[in-house]
C-alpha cells in the first residue's frame, strides 16, 4: 500500500460514523479501524490517491468537532505500512530510536518522515492502544540514520504541538529488545 489516508476523531460512535461514510464516499480500501485509548477512535485506508483524499475530506466534514488529526501520505515510505500493521520484520537490530506523540495521524507521518530521511527499518509504529492515547514509532539501523530519522519525525509531531519525546540508544543490551520491543 503506497497511499494511505488516516482519520482520528474524540470517541466511538461518531468514528464508526467517519468510517462508513468514507468507505462509501470513494473507492478505498479499510486498512485499520477501531477504539484506541482513551476513547478514540482511528479509521486508516487505503488505495488511490484521488479517493483517499475524497474519503478523508468526508471524514473532516462528518467529524465535525470531534476530528482530533488527519493525514494523508501519497508515496508512503518503505516498511511504514508494515511497521503499522505490526508485521515488520528486523533483520539486524542495531541503534533504536524512538519518537513518542500524543496522536496516531503524527506517530504515522513520523514513521513516514523518518525512513524517507536515511537508511533506517522501522520495527513498529505502536497506534494508542494500551497506552492512554499515546503512540510511538520505533525504528533501527546505524546510529547517525537513526538520529537522522527521530530528528525527522520530531520535527513533524513538534510542529504539530503532539511530540512527547524523543531517545536514540546507540547499542541497546540484547535482553533491551527482547522485553520492550
Amino acid at each position: 500500500m503506497k497511499s494511505i489516508g488516516l482519520v482520528e476523531v474524540k470517541n466511538v460512535s461518531k468514528g464508526v460514523v467517519v468510517t462508513d461514510e468514507m468507505l462509501k464516499s470513494a473507492g478505498v480500501t479499510l486498512i485499520s479501524s477501531g477504539s484506541v485509548c482513551p476513547g478514540k477512535f482511528v479509521t486508516i485506508v487505503g488505495g488511490e490517491l484521488s479517493a483517499i483524499h475524497a474519503a478523508v475530506d468526508k471524514a473532516v466534514l462528518v467529524a465535525e468537532d470531534a476530528l482530533i488529526d488527519k493525514f494523508v501520505i501519497g508515496n508512503l515510505g518503505d516498511n511504514v505500512y508494515e511497521a503499522v500493521c505490526g508485521t515488520a520484520e528486523v533483520k539486524e537490530k542495531r541503534a533504536l530510536g524512538i519518537v513518542e506523540t500524543f496522536t496516531a495521524a503524527s506517530a504515522i507521518e513520523a514513521a513516514d518522515a523518518a525512513v524517507k530521511s536515511g537508511d533506517i527499518q522501522l520495527i513498529e509504529v505502536r497506534v494508542a492502544r494500551g497506552m492512554a492515547g499515546k503512540c510511538f514509532v520505533s525504528m533501527t539501523g546505524d546510529v547517525a540514520d537513526v538520529k537522522a530519522g527521530v530528528e525527522a519525525g520530531a520535527r513533524i509531531a513538534a510542529n504539530q504541538g503532539v511530540l512527547i519525546n524523543t531517545e536514540v540508544i546507540a547499542n541497546p543490551h540484547p535482553e533491551l529488545w527482547e522485553a520492550v520491543l
